[in-house]
């Protein structure tokens, strides 16, 4: 019996070493998902399709490339945050959207969607299958783009064209994984090793790009006697073994590594596309170096933008250079990276009270008992910021999260993608109480496909990014508060244990309780919705604008709410006088 379209795509997917598709199936996909049944590919069933993109985006990080799919309308509708996340953060990731009868497109039909328009912005290939002789060219095409380009491919999917007999193409139906060596000019890597020769005080600041440099890397930093920053998402492979390192910048970074950059002479940026253009130095000399031009210099003024693989570039670079000699402005930073930690371990020393926990304490304890294999991700917002601070890189752990996009409720979902991608590993979601509410649902995927999730929930009853958000801008928070569900009862109204912890004294036991679990545990904390997190560098106006909104808060009768907010943050306040 002839083969029909549906048959043919899942066929081409298993000679991609496809392993699963996150979907949710209905009418136009369901001739795919049969197919999917005959096949040696597992059709993961989501509770909703946003936490299925937002799962296989975790997948194509860990493994390389991942699949999901949308049905007619609102399924594709669904996906897109998810594959948003996927796109900006260069994931490899094939999107199937299916959706209505090819003879009734542009007729306003029942869950008609432009499935073209819907992506578009979302990817690097997006095309429309309407014929058989199209198909294995098209699925092809969009797989090579998704692994070369490192983004989405879309596949738009009529479901009356799934059920169509095959046909073969004449062009290639095998994907192509190349690896090719790509460096800067021996000309343009003279001028880089002249410019580094010529100034003493060098700082690298890397990112994911530099993730599989990481020895290249600690190897220049001893020979320029540099001091190395980083980006959250560089920070898992740039941190461990490294003697230089002296924290990440950004918005969730640390005073070291802002200063290392702004003292520094020339600082060079290896493999970073970081965002925060108030963050990078204006008065000294920098040099970036990027796989993708397109991205050097719209961060920051250069002196000198070069294309190329960083542990290739790294490699040709180092016999170029002069081993410096003066160690002071490297044992200054280092120096003042030890004097930050120890600041950063008084909020440690400090754990809270009850219903008040402080959440710096909690990561620092999950960071001492997690494996050191362990595959953490992270919601966005105050979750992103103690992971940052707090969640220790070992050169084995991973950590996920919406870095780039920066949308709440990624921590669970990518959290499923990951234990299914690494059955085996440990994997930890750094939930915030806003984020696990938005995807609540998928917490029944987990139990489904039992898979051994811990879930650890900072519950401070406030979406508390966005509270801090507010106060630094002068305005006192309004409508950031929530008043949340018993987690632990949910969690075990899903099938799976849960417990609230309430007292500072409970955390340890119940950290390590969770994580020995051998199936899904959540652990709800109630943490201090008062515990801030400011950024490195703390302008004035963010200072006055924290000043305003608390006297607002003092007329509006919350006087106890700034009274705690002042408590909780002594220490930050101290820092700033």
């Amino acid at each position: 019996m002839a083969k029909n379209i549906a048959e043919q795509i899942v066929e081409m997917l298993e000679n991609a070493q496809v392993k699963r598709i996150y979907a949710v199936t209905g009418d136009s996909l369901n001739h795919l998902n049969i197919a999917v049944k005959k096949s040696s590919i597992e059709w993961i069933h989501v509770r909703h399709e946003e936490a299925g993109a937002y799962a296989a985006a975790a997948e194509a990080e860990l493994d390389g490339f991942a699949v999901c799919a949308g049905s007619c309308g609102p399924g594709h509708v669904h996906l897109i945050n998810g594959v948003y996340e996927a796109h900006r953060s260069h994931l490899p990731m094939l999107v199937i959207a299916s959706t209505i009868p090819s003879d009734e497109m542009g007729m306003d039909y029942f869950q008609e969607t432009n499935t073209i328009k819907l992506f578009d912005d979302c990817s690097y290939y997006n095309q429309m299958i309407t014929r058989p002789e199209q198909v294995e060219r098209t699925v092809q095409t969009a797989i090579q783009h998704a692994i070369s380009k490192k983004g989405v491919a879309v596949i738009g999917l009529p479901g009356d064209v799934s059920e169509l007999e095959a046909e073969e193409s004449i062009t290639s139906s095998q994907i192509f994984r190349t690896n090719p060596v790509i460096r800067p000019s021996d000309e343009e890597l003279h001028r880089l090793a002249d410019m580094i020769n010529e100034n003493k005080k060098v700082t690298l600041f890397c990112g994911i790009g530099a993730e599989n440099a990481a020895s290249e890397v600690i190897q220049l930093s001893k020979y320029l006697k540099a001091p190395v920053g980083y980006s959250f998402r560089g920070k898992m492979a740039i941190q461990p073994n490294n003697p230089n390192e002296v924290g990440l910048t950004g918005l969730l970074g640390l005073p070291s590594a802002y200063h290392a950059m702004h003292e520094a002479d020339l600082v060079v940026l290896l493999g970073t596309d970081f965002p925060y253009k108030k963050f990078m130095p204006v008065k000294n000399k920098i040099v970036q170096i990027d796989e993708s031009a397109e991205r050097l210099g719209r961060r920051a003024k250069l002196e000198l933008g070069l294309s190329g693989d960083i542990k290739e570039t790294l490699r040709a670079l180092l016999p170029l250079l002069k081993e410096k000699t003066d160690t002071n402005f490297l044992n200054q930073q280092l120096e003042f990276y030890e004097k930050v930690k120890e600041n950063q371990m008084t909020y440690v020393k400090d754990p809270g009270a009850e219903d008040a926990i402080q959440p710096e304490y909690v990561t620092y304890l999950l960071d001492r008992i997690a494996e050191k294999d362990a595959i953490f991700t992270v919601d966005t917002g105050m979750c992103c910021v103690w992971g940052a601070r707090f969640i220790s890189g070992t050169g084995e752990r991973k950590m996920l999260g919406s870095f780039n996009h920066g949308s709440m409720a990624n921590a669970m979902p990518m959290a499923i993608g990951a234990s299914l991608a690494y059955p085996g590993k440990q994997v930890i979601a750094m939930c915030g109480d806003g984020g696990l509410s938005m995807l609540l649902g998928d917490m029944a995927t987990i139990l489904q496909y039992r898979l051994p999730v811990k879930l650890i929930v900072f519950n401070n009853r406030a979406l508390g990014m966005v509270k801090l958000e507010m106060e630094v801008g002068g305005m006192p928070d309004n409508e950031t508060d929530m008043i949340n569900p018993d987690f632990a009862m949910i969690a075990q109204a899903m099938g799976y244990p849960g417990k609230n912890v309430r007292n500072p004294e409970e955390v340890e036991q119940a950290i390590k309780e969770c994580l020995s679990h051998t199936g899904p545990y959540l652990l709800n904390i109630f943490t201090n919705p008062n515990a801030l997190a400011l950024p490195p560098k703390i302008e004035m106006n963010q200072v006055l604008g924290m000043t305003k909104s608390m006297a607002q808060l003092m007329l509006g009768g919350k006087m106890d709410e700034v009274m705690d907010t002042v408590k909780s943050n002594y220490k930050h306040i101290k820092d700033l006088l």
